[in-house]
C-alpha cells in the first residue's frame, strides 16, 4: 500500500479510501504532510483527538514499514486487530508470540509485506531487534505515550529513555513523538532524548468538549456511584478508578451485588484473571471494570461513557488522560470524581514519605496542588483544566457541574482561623476528627484524656455542624494552610502566619459547607439521560438494531465490536439511512473494506426498518453467553471441546472463526498468530479431515499442526456432519 512518491493529494485519498474519512481533523494535515516529507514533529494530542492516524497514514504513503512504539501489549493487539479489519498489513513483535510467530513476523518485515509493526520498547532495544530493523524498509518511527521518556512526566518508564538510539541508528529514518499530556519540562525530555529538538511541534486543542466534567464531595462513595450509573448511564460501558487494590474488589463486587455488570483489575490478580477482564471490557457492550491506574493507557475503546474516580488521582496529568478514556468517539460522556478530606490526607501523606529526590517531590506536590485547585474551585472547570495545560478557554462552558449549579463563595476567614488554632493547640499531629471534636465541643474520651477540652479552642466552632468543619478542614488541606503528617495527623504550615495574624483574608466554597443537595426528580434524571443519548428517541431502534448486528459480527470474527464500526458510525448511518452502497459510503468512517464486507448487510437492516419490516438477527446474548462459556470453561480448566455442547456454527468458515477466537483467548496470543485469515479461507476452502490434509495448506506447519490440528479437524468434522 506505499507509494514511493505521495501525491499532493494521495494523503486525503488513502484517508478515504481506507478510512472512510473526507478530511483529516485540526492540525492532523499539517503533521501528515510534515512525516510523509521525510521530516520530524512532536505532537501534543488529547486522547481522542486522531492521534494515531498521524503516523498510520505516513507510513502507508512512504515506502517500507513504520515502525510503531507502544507501551503495552493490549493497546498493540487493539491497533493492529483494528488496522487489519480495514485491510491494512499490520502486526505486532512482542513477547506474547511463539517462536514462530515472531519468525513470520520478522520474515514479513524483511520482505517489505507489512504496512505497520507495533513494538515494544523494550523488545526493540534488543541488539537482535535493531540489527534486524537496519536490514529493513523503515518508513519511519512513531513514539506512543512519549511521555514516558521524562522522569517529570506522570507516568515515567526507564525503558523509554533507551529509545535516544533511534537518532543514533537511524538518523535518516523521520520520527515522530505523540503524548496526550506533557508540561514543558517533560517535553523538553522528549525532545533531548529522541533527538527532535528543532522539530516542529504540534499542539492540539485539549478541549473534550462532549465530556462533562463534575467533582463531589464524598457521602457514600459506592451509594453515590451506583446511583449516578443507574440514574445516568445504565447499560453503558464505564471504567472506576480506585487507588487500592482491596478498594477494588470491594467496589466491583458491592456493585455486582446490586445489579451492575462489573469486573476488578489490577496488577495483583492473576494474569489469566486480568486478561478476561480486559477481555469481557473490549467485546462486551455495557460493562464497568473497576481498576487502579494500571488499567487503561492500552484501551482504545471508543465508546467508554463515563469514567469515575472514588479516590482522588496523583496529578492533573493522571486526571486529564484517565478522563479522557471517556468518549473517545466524540459523543456525549461523563467524568464524574468524589473525594473527601482523607484522599487529600492520604496522597499528600504518600507523597511527603516518598523516597524521591526532593526535586522530584517539589514538581509533584505542584502537580497535586493544582488537581486540588481544580477539585476545589467555583469558577468553569473546564477553564481551570485547560488552563493547566496552558491553553486559553474563553469559557465559562456551560456544561460542567459548576456551571450548571454554581456554587457560592463567602468569606470564611474566622473559621480558618479556629480550625488552625485548634491544629496547632493540640500539638499539631491530630486528626480531622479529633479536631473537629475540639471545635464543636465535644467531650469525648480521647479529648478529655488529652485535656484538649480545657483549652480555648474547645468548642468556639459550636454554632457550625460538623459538616461545616469537616469542608473547612479539607480546603486547608488542599490549600496548603494545613499539612498531612503521620497517622493522618493535621499540621498548620508557614502559609497559614498570615492568615492567623489577620495579614490576608480567605474565600472557601459555600456548598462544602452545607447539606447535599436533595437528589433530583425522576424526570430531570431522564432528561439528563436523554440529553447525553447517541441518537433522537425515534432513531433508537433502529440504532440498538445496528448494535446487535455489530455484536454479532463482532463475536464471530473474534474481534471487539467497535472494531466492526464505532458507535459515532452507527449514529451517522442511523440519521442518515443510507438504502444502497453509494451512499453508505459517505459515510463517515466507511471506507472501501468495510463497505465491501458490511454494506449488503447494513442496507438491508436500514430498508427493512424503514418499511417497517422485523429485522431478524442472531442472538447476540446467546452468541455473548456462548463466548463468555468458553472464557470462563478455560478458568475452571473444563475440557478443550467446551463449546460443543452449543448449536453447530453454520459453516466451516464460522466454526474456525469461533475455534480461533476461544484459541485466543485460551493462549492470549493474537488471532493472526493462531492462523491468519488467508489460512483461514484455505482451511474453508478445503476443509481437512486428517493432519496429512493440514500439511498442504500454506501456513501450517509442524508445530502449527501439532497445537491446533486437532482442535481444527474437529471444528470441521463438527459443521461437516
Amino acid at each position: 500500500m506505499s507509494a514511493a512518491v505521495p501525491t499532493p493529494n494521495a494523503a486525503l485519498t488513502l484517508l478515504k479510501t481506507v478510512w472512510g474519512y473526507d478530511a483529516f481533523r485540526g492540525v492532523q494535515a499539517d503533521i501528515v504532510h510534515t512525516v510523509t516529507q521525510g521530516g520530524n514533529a512532536m505532537v501534543l494530542m488529547p486522547t481522542g483527538g486522531g492521534k494515531s492516524l498521524c503516523y498510520q497514514v505516513p507510513s502507508l504513503l512512504r515506502d517500507g514499514v513504520g515502525i510503531v512504539v507502544s507501551p503495552l501489549i493490549a493497546l498493540m493487539k487493539d491497533q493492529v486487530d483494528t488496522l487489519r479489519g480495514l485491510g491494512v498489513r499490520a502486526a505486532a513483535l512482542n513477547s506474547t508470540l511463539s517462536p514462530e510467530g515472531v519468525r513470520e513476523v520478522e520474515a514479513a518485515l524483511l520482505a517489505g509485506t507489512l504496512d505497520l509493526l507495533y513494538v515494544a520498547p523494550e523488545r526493540l532495544l534488543l541488539p537482535r531487534t535493531l540489527e534486524l530493523l537496519e536490514r529493513a524498509p523503515v518508513a519511519l518511527f512513531a513514539v506512543d505515550e512519549a511521555h514516558c521518556v521524562s522522569q517529570w512526566g506522570h507516568d515515567f518508564r526507564p525503558e523509554y529513555q533507551g529509545l535516544g538510539v533511534l537518532p543514533e541508528r537511524f538518523p535518516q529514518v523521520p520520527r515522530l513523538a505523540l503524548t496526550a499530556t506533557a508540561d514543558d519540562r517533560t517535553r523538553a525530555d522528549i525532545l533531548n532524548v529522541l533527538g527532535l529538538r528543532g522539530a516542529p511541534q504540534f499542539i492540539s486543542s485539549f478541549d473534550r468538549p462532549n465530556i462533562q466534567y463534575r467533582v463531589a464531595t464524598k457521602e457514600g462513595p459506592k451509594t453515590q456511584l451506583l446511583d449516578f450509573i443507574r440514574s445516568e448511564h445504565p447499560g453503558d460501558a464505564g471504567i472506576v478508578y480506585c487507588l487500592s487494590r482491596k478498594s477494588v474488589e470491594d467496589t466491583a463486587r458491592w456493585l455486582q451485588a446490586q445489579g451492575v455488570d462489573a469486573v476488578a483489575y489490577h496488577a495483583g490478580l492473576p494474569p489469566r484473571e486480568r486478561t478476561l477482564a480486559q477481555d469481557r471490557f473490549l467485546n462486551e457492550e455495557g460493562l464497568v471494570v473497576v481498576a487502579t491506574v494500571a488499567f487503561g493507557m492500552g484501551i482504545d475503546k471508543p465508546n467508554v461513557r463515563f469514567v469515575a474516580h472514588l479516590d482522588l488521582p496523583k496529578s492533573m496529568e493522571g486526571y486529564y488522560q484517565e478522563t479522557g478514556r471517556a468518549g473517545r468517539d466524540g459523543l456525549p460522556s461523563t467524568a464524574w470524581m468524589v473525594y473527601g478530606l482523607a484522599d487529600v490526607v492520604n496522597v499528600r501523606r504518600m507523597l511527603a514519605s516518598s523516597d524521591a529526590p526532593e526535586e522530584v517531590k517539589r514538581v509533584e506536590a505542584a502537580k497535586l496542588d493544582a488537581l486540588l485547585t481544580y477539585c476545589e474551585t467555583a469558577s468553569c472547570r473546564r477553564e481551570v483544566l485547560l488552563e493547566y495545560f496552558g491553553e486559553a478557554y474563553q469559557g465559562p462552558c456551560g456544561h460542567c457541574d459548576t456551571c450548571i449549579n454554581p456554587p457560592q463563595v463567602r468569606d470564611m476567614t474566622r473559621e480558618a482561623q479556629m480550625a488552625l488554632s485548634a491544629a496547632i493547640r493540640t500539638g499539631n499531629r491530630y486528626g480531622a476528627a479529633h479536631l473537629t471534636d475540639v471545635l464543636l465541643g465535644r467531650a469525648t474520651e480521647k479529648v478529655v484524656a488529652m485535656n484538649h477540652h480545657t483549652l480555648p479552642t474547645f468548642g468556639v466552632g459550636a454554632t457550625h455542624d460538623e459538616k461545616t468543619w469537616r469542608g473547612v478542614l479539607r480546603q486547608l488541606v488542599s490549600l496548603g494552610y494545613l499539612a498531612a503528617a503521620e497517622h493522618h495527623g493535621l499540621s498548620a504550615t508557614g502559609k497559614a502566619r498570615a492568615l492567623l495574624k489577620g495579614e490576608t483574608t480567605l474565600a472557601l466554597r459555600e456548598d462544602t459547607l452545607s447539606a447535599r443537595p436533595g437528589k433530583r426528580d425522576r424526570g430531570d434524571r431522564t432528561r439528563d439521560r436523554a440529553s447525553r443519548a447517541p441518537v433522537s428517541a425515534d432513531d433508537q431502534p433502529l440504532f440498538e438494531t445496528l448494535r446487535q448486528w455489530r455484536l454479532t459480527r463482532a463475536r464471530a470474527q473474534g474481534v471487539p465490536p467497535y472494531v466492526i464500526f464505532t458507535d459515532a458510525t452507527l449514529k451517522a448511518i442511523t440519521e442518515f439511512k443510507p438504502t444502497s452502497h453509494a451512499t453508505l459510503g459517505t459515510v463517515s468512517g466507511i471506507g472501501q473494506r468495510k463497505l465491501s464486507d458490511y454494506g449488503d448487510e447494513v442496507v438491508q437492516i436500514v430498508r427493512d426498518a424503514l418499511s417497517g419490516k422485523t429485522v431478524t438477527l442472531p442472538d447476540p446474548q446467546e452468541r455473548g453467553v456462548r463466548a463468555n462459556s468458553a472464557v470462563l470453561g478455560v478458568l475452571n480448566r473444563r475440557g478443550p471441546d467446551a463449546l460443543d455442547e452449543t448449536p453447530a456454527p453454520a459453516s466451516v468458515a464460522d466454526a474456525l472463526r469461533d475455534l480461533r477466537r476461544t484459541l485466543t483467548r485460551e493462549t492470549g496470543l493474537s488471532a493472526y498468530v493462531i492462523y491468519t485469515n488467508a489460512a483461514l479461507e484455505a482451511l474453508a476452502e478445503r476443509q481437512p479431515r486428517s493432519l496429512d490434509d493440514l500439511r498442504d495448506i500454506p501456513g501450517f506447519g509442524p508445530k502449527r499442526i501439532e497445537a491446533y490440528g486437532e482442535r481444527i479437524l474437529a471444528a470441521v468434522d463438527r459443521v461437516l456432519a
